[in-house]
């Protein structure tokens, strides 16, 4: 065969392949046997090994899994990955209506109804049309790099027909069938089954090997499109566009005028539910129009105009054979049921939580007691009822203990809750000590080695972590000089840090990523945050009087001033967010009405960024109001409070745009 023979061959055959394919795992509808798709398929392979420069980018010989990976890479999101908001009945779906229509009271608001996948969602970038990174959620801003792994997916398409910089993303799951056959095999081999069709598809997503990731037969549905979308007004179009792009996207979608259909959809669904080929936990309710979904924005980590309505929680009885005191990272101690292991929720369930005192009153348990437990998804499973019928008369009630479990001082009550408030505390300092090397990700130090470091006496509190050499670790048993190696090298690598999760890692109670966040956007060192006062950092938006207060008796501890220069003394280096001083820097701004040239979430962003404060209620603090068409009740009260009103115009200008 000349070369130009094998050339035509190869593009004939890659492109026939690949049509197949489309076929077969997207629209489920195979034209050819597996034998002759087969038989195509190693005579591709046979030309690309003896003509390997006629190779096409878009080969269907790249799903056969490359190399296996030492470990995942960590990829950031150009778009971060929101989560949602759960409902779990009629009532909650109609708050989440209730507080959308008070924040766009005259829009017409209808909605986009899909099913909610068990499984992973995963995010496909595209550069030019090619697939070139596929990454999990992660914490939604970094995931971890999963694209060998994704491309042995059949249903993912390696190149699209439009030549664009996209970003596709959906879930990726394992059908019912493959499940049951996988686990059949975990068996044999006595090997841990996997509990549900999501544990199995994130594990096999998640193997270092891609070949055994082409074992698993999972399948990839798209529920969402990241890119210029001109010409699309609803969600409705995006499923549209996504499917003309070659992915597999659900059929069990509905546009629904208003909630009375949404509660139709979730019920015909809720029917279908056993007999449909994948796990489904609930419907995905979405504001169908794109414009209104923007103006929306998010709160949190979740979007506004989109809530994860999920089917009932599951409930079981068992017994519960006793109550344990956990002690947690800020010293919280929280009361654990031990049940007699029962399944629920697609899981073994042997522990759920009674959250305080008060609760385990409320509930009249005691220990032998008959309960009810619920798990809803991922949610640490709760104890919601007793059976007192079921007692025999030996159970026991249970008495809050008055000294710390592990430590044995004395503990404190704060609201429902008690605390342990030794700073020298074992395990509260140990569980913190988790909870940083998880916030600065260093994965090489898990709560095993941890333990084993301070059983060892070489770290006392995180700070001895970046003190720590090569030779302290690999003179340990079952640590040799590599494992070392890698433990100082990860460990070194994280001394360069952002503000936001500097501040996270912190561990201050009632601050998450989010408000990290925030607070490092409005101050910008960990310098200003520390000597912020209490009303300062009131005035962000989205943080109350109790986180506030929270913030402000953080920093004001002395031992936890002195913990902050211990790091930064240990070389820890915090990145500072720039804070460009602007006319904006500083103010305390409510946007009312509807601006021409930008949503409320680009407003709320820009005035960030210009280092304002974007505020939600007009009050004599407020520097001016910014009025679109429209306004509501804020101008009103801006005009009889004598706060200065200006018009997008204006403001335009003032964020120098």
């Amino acid at each position: 065969m000349s070369n130009e023979d094998a050339k035509k061959r190869i593009k004939k055959l890659t492109d026939e392949i690949n049509s197949l394919r489309y076929r077969y795992h997207v629209l489920d509808d195979p034209t050819v046997t597996d034998e002759i798709y087969e038989s195509l398929t190693q005579e591709l392979v046979k030309l690309e090994a003896k003509y390997p420069q006629f190779k096409q980018a878009h080969s269907p010989t790249q799903r056969v899994g490359g190399a296996a990976l030492e470990k995942f890479q960590k990829v950031r999101h150009e778009v971060r990955m929101l989560s949602l908001s759960d409902a779990f009945n009629k009532e909650d779906m109609l708050d989440w209506e209730a507080r959308i229509k008070k924040l766009i009271p005259d829009a017409k608001l209808e909605y986009f109804c899909e099913v909610k996948f068990d499984g992973l969602a995963v995010s496909l970038r595209y550069k030019s049309g090619a697939l070139v990174v596929a990454a999990t959620r992660g914490d939604g801003e970094i995931g971890e790099n999963v694209t060998e792994n994704v491309k042995t997916i059949q249903s993912v398409p390696l190149d699209l027909p439009i030549k664009k910089d996209i970003e596709v993303r959906g879930e990726a799951i394992m059908t019912k069938d493959v499940w049951n056959a996988l686990n059949k095999q975990q068996e044999k081999k006595g090997k841990p089954l996997y509990a549900n069709t999501r544990n199995a598809a994130a594990g096999s997503i998640r193997q270092l090997d891609p070949k055994v990731t082409a074992s698993r037969k999972l399948q990839f549905y798209a529920y969402d499109l990241v890119m210029d979308l001109e010409q699309t007004t609803t969600h409705e179009e995006v499923h549209e566009k996504i499917k003309a792009l070659g992915f597999k996207v659900s059929k069990y979608q509905k546009h629904a005028k208003n909630l009375e259909a949404v509660f139709e959809f979730y019920d015909h669904i809720g029917k279908l539910r056993e007999t449909l080929p994948f796990g489904i936990d609930g419907i995905v309710v979405s504001v169908n129009n794109l414009e209104l979904f923007k103006r929306l924005g998010a709160v949190g980590k979740a979007p506004r105009g989109m809530v994860a309505y999920k089917f009932a929680p599951e409930q079981v009885a068992t017994v519960m054979e006793n109550i344990i005191v956990q002690v947690g990272r800020t010293g919280k101690l929280t009361p654990i049921a031990q049940l007699r292991p029962v399944f629920v929720g697609g899981t073994t369930v042997s522990r759920a939580t009674l959250h305080n005192e008060d609760e385990i009153k409320r509930l009249d348990v005691r220990i032998g007691d008959t309960v009810v437990i619920q798990r809803a998804g991922d949610v640490i499973p709760d104890v919601v009822e007793v059976l007192p019928k079921l007692r025999t008369g030996k159970e026991k009630k249970f008495l809050m203990l008055k000294h710390c479990p592990v430590c044995k001082q004395p503990i404190v009550r704060r609201g429902v809750d008690y605390f342990c408030v030794n700073a020298h505390c074992p395990t509260k300092n140990l569980r913190y000590m988790e909870y940083f090397v998880s916030a600065f990700d260093i994965y090489t130090v898990g709560p095993k080695i941890l333990q084993r470091f301070k059983d060892e006496g070489l770290i006392s509190d995180v700070v001895d972590l970046f003190y720590l050499k090569k030779e302290d670790i690999q003179s340990l048993e079952r640590f040799g000089e590599k494992s070392a190696e890698n433990i100082i090298a990860s460990i070194q690598a994280r001394k360069q840090v952002t503000l936001p999760k500097f501040i996270y890692a912190l561990g201050i109670a009632h601050v998450g990523e989010e408000t990290a966040f925030d607070l490092a956007q409005r101050f910008g060192s960990i310098q200003k945050l520390m000597n912020a006062s209490k009303e300062e950092i009131n005035a962000i938006l989205n943080i109350g009087e109790v986180v506030a207060q929270s913030i402000s008796d953080w920093f004001r501890s002395k031992r936890n001033r002195q913990f902050i220069e211990k790091l930064l003394k240990a070389g820890i280096e915090v990145e500072q967010v720039k804070i460009h001083k602007t006319a904006l820097t500083g103010k305390s701004i409510v946007v009312t009405g509807t601006l021409e040239n930008l949503s409320r979430e680009e407003a709320k962003e820009a005035i960030r960024k210009a280092g304002g404060d974007w505020v939600s209620s007009v009050s004599k603090n407020t520097d001016f109001v910014v009025v679109g068409d429209n306004p509501g009740s804020k101008y009103d009260k801006a005009q009889k409070l004598g706060v200065k009103t200006i018009d997008e115009k204006e403001f335009l200008k003032l964020l120098g745009k």
